[in-house]
């Protein structure tokens, strides 16, 4: 496990006052975020202080963050999460936090794991994820209101029944619009961003053509030889 300090932590397009340092781990993603500021993460408020950010220790369960105490002694919840993806990856942890009302702590946005594509875009329960849409001008992922309690009950396996419940959840996205859309409607696959319309071409067919042409006055040679022997 190594110490990686965070350099940069984006914060709806500038520069947050949250500047922590983190630890990763690269199976489960494990980051230790220290906030100075109230930040909101779906269905609760963390205070300032030391977080540990990392998914759930499951090879099916990628799509779960788990947010512990800086001790690692008290969960604070299981958050749904769609993958987010950014076109460079970066050298170190990055957070990001949508706009939020006045007055309202930042909200969790996405994480970004060093060296990953992808990261972990939060789930919001659908009256926040509403209220975020609308004051980010973007879609916001959302399942139902009534799942919000299952993200902070008390969890020891992935396999408890309010966890269950989670994943099975249908996701929806919230729009500014105030529309609710199909998640795949909002989130398109976003890996085809970073893929070229065009595979690039790496050599030159004139040696090809060049190894034909040999070839081909190599076998001419053989059959008149052939010929002239009869």
């Amino acid at each position: 496990m190594n110490t990686i300090k965070i350099m940069t932590v984006v914060c709806a397009g500038l520069l947050c006052t949250l500047v922590p340092q983190a630890k990763a781990d690269e199976w489960n993603q494990e980051t230790i975020f220290t906030f100075n500021a109230p930040v909101e993460i779906p269905g609760r408020v963390l205070e300032p202080g030391t977080y540990v950010f990392k998914l759930a220790d499951s090879q099916a369960d990628r799509n779960i963050v788990e947010v512990f105490n800086k001790d690692e002694n008290h969960l604070y919840g299981i958050f749904l999460a769609i993958p987010d993806y950014h076109l460079t990856p970066a050298g170190a942890p990055i957070i990001t936090f949508e706009e939020r009302a006045a007055g309202a702590p930042q909200a969790v946005k996405a994480w970004f794991f060093p060296g990953e594509n992808y990261g972990h875009e939060f789930v919001y329960p659908k009256v926040k994820a509403t209220a975020l849409a609308k004051a980010n001008n973007q879609p916001v992922a959302s399942m139902p209101n009534e799942m919000a309690a299952n993200t902070t009950k008390p969890t020891k396996s992935m396999n408890e029944p309010h966890v269950m419940a989670l994943k099975q959840t249908p996701l929806k996205a919230q729009q500014p619009n105030q529309q609710e859309t199909e998640i795949a409607q909002a989130f398109p696959p976003r890996a085809s961003q970073a893929m070229p319309k065009q595979l690039p071409q790496t050599a030159s067919l004139l040696p090809l053509v060049g190894l034909i042409g040999f070839l081909s006055l190599g076998g001419a040679y053989v059959l008149r030889r052939a010929a002239a022997r009869k």
